[in-house]
């Protein structure tokens, strides 16, 4: 049985389509992001456009309280990083996460990008093994009867594979009614193990690694930002994904 509440049709369009404003936020996001702009300056702007084309920002809602309107995580920070005063840098690793409400149901993605320029030598393998560890969790789901333990193994395994940290205290998530639903979905796991996904379930899966160690520490000033304890470059790829009868469909595709 699954571990969320059935969705209506009407609901899953909704997803289907504030996934698709989700997605041209953050396309409009990469090409805003210049050296030069503050994070504010950024958050200000996803705020107006998130109004703008008809939706809520969730992390601004009571479910949340977040201070911004995205998290916007620089080089060492992880994710759920306070949009600050600090003007972006070439060269500097960025990772973009957020989460809307369209239609009264909820979207959630995350890209890392680097900043005025292509990502080269190390950041440029960060990011792109990174990502093909998502796709890769993303194509292990087989329709109904997936375990989130196929998705974790299949993202572990590209990781593990190129050498980098996985992020194992931060996990992926139910997502639709609310921002967190069950069931967890780790960046690391078993094939066969962990909690049955069922056709009409919507989740998101989030692989968070780092060119140096697994460890994570906790801004103790703002309460929410995630780094790496060693310092060393982050990055984070998210999408939110429909399980469907011949596997999976991504709802958030930028």
């Amino acid at each position: 049985m699954s571990s969320q509440p059935r969705k209506t049709p009407k609901q899953i369009e909704a997803m289907r389509e504030g996934g698709k404003v989700l997605a041209g936020i953050l396309r409009d996001v990469r090409a805003f992001t210049i050296p030069g702009k503050t994070e504010r300056e950024i958050d200000e702007w996803v705020g107006r456009e998130i109004v703008a084309r008809g939706a809520i920002a969730t992390y601004k809602t009571s479910e949340v309280n977040f201070p911004g309107n995205i998290c916007i995580s620089v080089n060492e920070q992880i994710v759920h990083s306070v949009p600050s005063d600090y003007a972006l840098e070439a060269g500097d690793v960025v990772s973009f996460d957020l989460v809307i409400e369209y239609k009264g149901m909820k979207t959630d993605a995350a890209f890392t990008m680097v900043v005025g320029e292509d990502p080269k030598g190390a950041a440029k393998h960060l990011l792109q093994t990174t990502e093909r560890s998502l796709y890769a969790g993303i194509d292990a789901i087989k329709g109904g009867g997936t375990y989130t333990g196929d998705i974790g193994a299949a993202v572990e395994a590209v990781l593990t594979g190129g050498k980098l940290g996985v992020m194992r205290e931060l996990v992926g998530h139910g997502v639709g009614l609310e921002m967190h639903m069950p069931p967890e979905v780790a960046n690391y796991g078993r094939k066969g193990t962990g909690t049955v996904l069922e056709v009409g379930d919507t989740i998101a899966i989030e692989p968070m690694a780092s060119l140096g160690g697994e460890k994570i520490i906790i801004d103790q000033d703002d309460g929410w930002t995630y780094s790496t304890r060693d310092g060393s470059l982050a990055a984070h790829f998210e999408h939110t994904i429909l399980i469907t009868e011949e596997g999976a469909e991504i709802l958030t595709q930028l």
